[in-house]
């Protein structure tokens, strides 16, 4: 979907519509602590993006009105409408295709194989985008590939409102000129060691044999190798196996309160183990704390247990542990303050 929270936020409220919107934590006049969820379009003219810090996002529309154009409509996340119609949406495609996979609340995977041309699947995917269009009113960019790799990487290219077909026959020419970062599982630290290398585009990515990529990135490496060459044979599922269950909070203030601290991921951890209760696993093998430092630095700690897991105060113990040299020399020698804090437990078992 296209800019999905702030396109569901134009069409809930019509005098949205042509402002430009960011939906996220509140700016509180350029003092908020949180990111920008999604910008529409006409945001992103003015530079404002997903995971930019909410302050700067404030600060943009301020210059913006400054120069006499239309400040910013900064507004709450609303998952309930999101979900709405997040849910609208995916009875739309499966009335064109038995098998679909709801990658996220915004994107879908779903296999048309069985009409056999790429013709008559294109045909389909102009059906499906005009009929999400009439119905929810928010367009979307679809991808038409002889894989999920492939697709997911052209419904990004023509966004918005695009659609882009890549066959078999056309994989390479396609990927060769685009930057690595195109490439899902290569984030920003694996880019920067890859740029160290002088590998800019998936052309030369290609050049890297599969043992220098698995001793630079380990398993990720071996994907990366595939992945650059069109090779991915992930299946369409309808199911995914939830893998974690996490939560994450941001101060209001930058901190080294060890009270502060020590009772926000006590309260994290009490979250995290209802939302595991809720849930059909019966333990968990894993516990992994997030720390986010003033200056961005992002660290995670974690612990593992053989047995398994299902003791909530056991579990707040083994947190706030994994909290503590946090908040000494042993984790933050130079006492950075703190900034976000999250939560979240592993390796569930049924």
């Amino acid at each position: 979907m296209d800019a999905f929270f702030a396109s569901a936020e134009e069409v809930a409220t019509p005098g949205f519509l042509g402002k430009p919107i960011a939906v996220g934590s509140d700016p509180d006049n350029g003092k908020g602590r949180g990111v920008v969820s999604t910008a529409n379009y006409k945001a992103r003219e003015y530079g404002i993006h997903s995971a930019m810090p909410i302050s700067i996002a404030w600060r943009i529309s301020e210059r913006a009105k400054e120069q006499g154009k239309e400040g910013v409509v900064f507004l709450p996340v609303d998952f309930e409408l999101y979900n709405r119609v997040s849910d609208n949406i995916l009875r739309i495609i499966k009335k064109h295709s038995k098998v679909v996979e709801q990658a996220s609340i915004d994107e879908f995977y779903f296999d048309l194989s069985f009409l056999k041309t790429f013709k008559k699947t294109e045909e389909e995917c102009l059906r499906i985008k005009e009929e999400i269009k009439k119905k929810e009113k928010i367009t979307c960019s679809v991808g038409i590939g002889p894989n999920k790799l492939i697709s997911k990487i052209a419904a990004g290219i023509n966004k918005p409102n695009g659609m882009l077909v890549i066959k078999d026959k056309e994989v390479h020419k396609f990927l060769n000129p685009l930057p690595i970062r195109e490439i899902p599982g290569i984030g920003p630290k694996t880019a920067q060691r890859l740029y160290a290398m002088e590998v800019q585009t998936i052309r030369d990515l290609i050049k890297v044999n599969k043992n220098q990529l698995k001793e630079m990135l380990g398993k990720q490496g071996e994907k990366i190798y595939y992945k650059v060459r069109g090779i991915d044979d992930d299946p369409v599922t309808e199911y995914r196996e939830v893998k974690s269950i996490g939560e994450q909070t941001t101060f209001d203030e930058n901190t080294l309160d060890i009270k502060l601290i020590c009772d926000a991921f006590t309260n994290l951890s009490s979250d995290v183990f209802e939302r595991f209760k809720e849930s059909k696993f019966s333990e968990f093998k894993n516990i992994t704390i997030t720390v986010r430092f003033s200056d961005f630095e992002t660290i995670t700690s974690s612990k593992t247990f053989k047995e398994g897991m299902k003791d909530k105060k056991k579990m707040k113990i083994e947190v706030l542990k994994l909290v503590l040299p946090f908040l000494d020399r042993r984790s933050n020698p130079r006492h950075k303050l703190i900034r976000l804090i999250g939560v979240r437990v592993e390796k569930l078992v049924k």
